[in-house]
């Protein structure tokens, strides 16, 4: 039986770690990925430091694709592989999830407390739920039940082109194309994202705007004191309603579409007063079907471990129990 695994959740700057015993998470610890120069070097220090006994699982959720249980982690050069991990550490079994696959999971474990509601809809029981958000990249995934068996689906929606829904927005699309050529999500909804907004906007408009990194450009649109900034950040709200409308529709999102990543959080109560809503339900003649869908944003900073600890129970632990019953 499988009673301490070894969770985390690691990005390109930052891992978190934190051990699960009979279903309940302990404290989360917070670990620098440029203290350590591999993915091992970090989860033996861990083990070391806060484990009275060595855990015998890991689910690992990691910012980056996961392929055959494999990661290079994206904007850190760490390696994760599954078996070699199991044969360091001694686990019965590593399960590495992408870091979105991990907050789709979360999805059905969310209080009310873990959330800013955006609208006051109620979500539809049982239907297909989205999770997207902006941070270092764009990542969306989707959870939704085949048959009695939950799915989480994992998508490159980042990489998809920015769709463009008023002349504006087609003269910043335009602006960054003599840039990249290829216009996607993540080039407009992410950190440099932000400051991409930011920069088309001044080139356009003719101004000589000061040179700011995409925190700076949050606070002086939060406190007012630039107007660039200001247009910046509303227009980066107005392009994540349109797209959380579009991949809500993709995936006929009815139960709930949840916004995470590390940047709206901070803003939450920004974005509801700006055009996030009405870009979202904004959708022709399907207006009104995206009108009776929720919006949230997910302001609880741990959540992926919530995703990680329903992950192991309802694939890795009710699976050994039905090999062991046999």
């Amino acid at each position: 039986m499988i009673e301490r695994v070894l969770l985390a959740d690691i990005g390109g700057t930052n891992a978190r770690f934190a051990l699960m015993e009979r279903g309940k998470i302990g404290p989360i610890r917070h670990m620098r990925v440029a203290d350590y120069p591999r993915a091992n070097d970090a989860i033996a220090a861990f083990v070391a430091r806060h484990a009275a006994e060595p855990p015998t699982a890991a689910v690992l959720g990691v910012a980056g694709p996961v392929e055959n249980n494999h990661c290079l982690i994206t904007n850190s050069g760490w390696l994760l592989d599954g078996a070699e991990l199991t044969k360091l550490f001694g686990f019965a079994s590593v399960h590495l999830l992408n870091d979105f696959e991990a907050l789709g999971w979360s999805l059905p474990g969310l209080q009310p407390a873990d959330l800013f509601p955006l609208g006051t809809q109620p979500p539809m029981p049982g239907a297909p739920m989205l999770v997207l958000g902006p941070g270092t990249g764009f990542g969306a995934a989707g959870f939704l039940m085949q048959g009695a068996q939950p799915l989480v689906v994992v998508t490159e929606a980042g990489h998809a082109t920015l769709p463009a829904t008023s002349e504006r927005e087609e003269q910043v699309i335009a602006q960054l194309r003599k840039q990249f050529g290829h216009v996607s999500i993540e080039r407009v909804l992410s950190g440099s994202g932000l400051e991409n907004l930011y920069h088309a906007l001044a080139t356009i408009d003719g101004i000589a705007a000061a040179e700011r990194d995409a925190a700076e450009i949050t606070q002086a649109a939060l406190d007012g004191s630039c107007a660039v900034s200001v247009a910046a950040l509303d227009l980066f709200c107005a392009f994540l309603g349109s797209v959380a409308g579009n991949l809500a529709l993709t995936f006929c999102a009815r139960g709930g579409v949840y916004i995470a990543g590390g940047i709206v959080p901070r803003f939450a109560d920004r974005i509801a007063q700006t055009k996030f809503r009405e870009q979202f339900e904004s959708k022709g003649r399907y207006d009104a079907y995206l009108r009776a869908i929720p919006t949230n944003v997910i302001i609880t900073p741990d959540s992926s471990f919530i995703g990680l600890r329903i992950f192991f129970e309802q694939s890795v632990s009710a699976t050994a129990s039905a090999v062991q019953s046999r």
